[in-house]
């Protein structure tokens, strides 16, 4: 039976992830779901039974190391090993750099410790358990970690983060037969963006991004598992994020116009 663990699976991306797994793997898979919404969880966890998947809860805050450490023992102690670690927990926000106070910037730490460090503390204590099943790591990061997107200084930077921290893994585990895959998904119909800072560090309640393009949360988890079975380095998602990536080299100025006109007026630096 294979185990995987998913941080964030309460909603969204992390919660479709948990469900295509059951889905494909049935009495085959054990499942560690882990979030701070237990009742969600609870709710995800049963979708995934019906398809015969075990589901363990793991009521689990990223940004605690303590809490992380404790997430892959309680793995480890229920089902015996850990096959794949899908670091998908992440808070977004939107604001401005220049609109945020002095005495609120303490809010980009608290983003930082969610995005990049609760993906860097559950890696860390998983990494022994993946090493013996030579298994997975997937790191979901985000077009902005590719490129710089305006208004999204914070997350952005996390992002950024996220991605150098898993490419340099990656070199390191190569011999170890530990596959790490990064996935970059561009805008994804969640309520990642609702829920996400404002300048104030307080839930935005609304998206600052132009969302008629966005694209499914079926078929975002789709591309992430299958980048997962095939152990890929990495997974652009759009033809517009591929190619915003190679045309930073060569236009980086026409890709922050690109990355400005994604912005909905109201919310564009003046």
């Amino acid at each position: 039976m294979k185990t995987i663990v998913i941080t964030g699976a309460s909603d969204g991306i992390g919660a479709e992830m948990a469900r295509q797994l059951a889905q494909s793997g049935g009495s085959q898979m054990a499942l560690v779901l882990t979030a701070r919404n237990e009742t969600l969880l609870a709710e995800v966890a049963a979708q995934c039974a019906a398809h015969g998947a075990q589901a363990l809860v793991v009521k689990t805050d990223v940004s605690d190391p303590v809490q992380c450490r404790q997430l892959m023992g309680r793995a480890i102690s229920t089902y015996g090993r850990i096959d794949a670690l899908i670091n998908n927990a992440g808070i977004s926000a939107q604001a401005l750099f220049a609109e945020v106070q002095t005495e609120d910037l303490h809010w980009y730490e608290d983003l930082m410790r969610i995005n990049l460090w609760g993906s860097v503390w559950c890696t860390h204590a998983a990494l022994p358990h993946l090493k013996q099943s030579r298994g997975s790591i997937v790191a979901v990061s985000s077009l902005a970690g590719l490129v710089g997107v305006p208004g999204r200084t914070a997350y952005s930077a996390s992002k950024f983060a996220m991605t150098g921290f898993f490419e340099a893994l990656r070199a390191e585990l190569k011999n170890a037969g530990v596959s790490v895959t990064t996935a970059y998904p561009g805008v994804v119909a969640t309520q990642i963006r609702y829920r996400g800072f404002n300048a104030a560090g307080r839930p935005a309640g609304a998206s600052g991004l132009k969302e008629d393009d966005a694209m499914s949360v079926e078929t975002c988890a789709r591309l992430i598992l299958e980048a997962m079975n095939r152990r890929e380095r990495e997974v652009v998602m759009t033809a517009k994020g591929k190619l915003g990536r190679w045309l930073k080299l060569l236009m980086p100025g026409a890709v922050e116009n690109i990355a400005l006109a994604a912005l909905k007026d109201e919310v564009k630096p003046k």
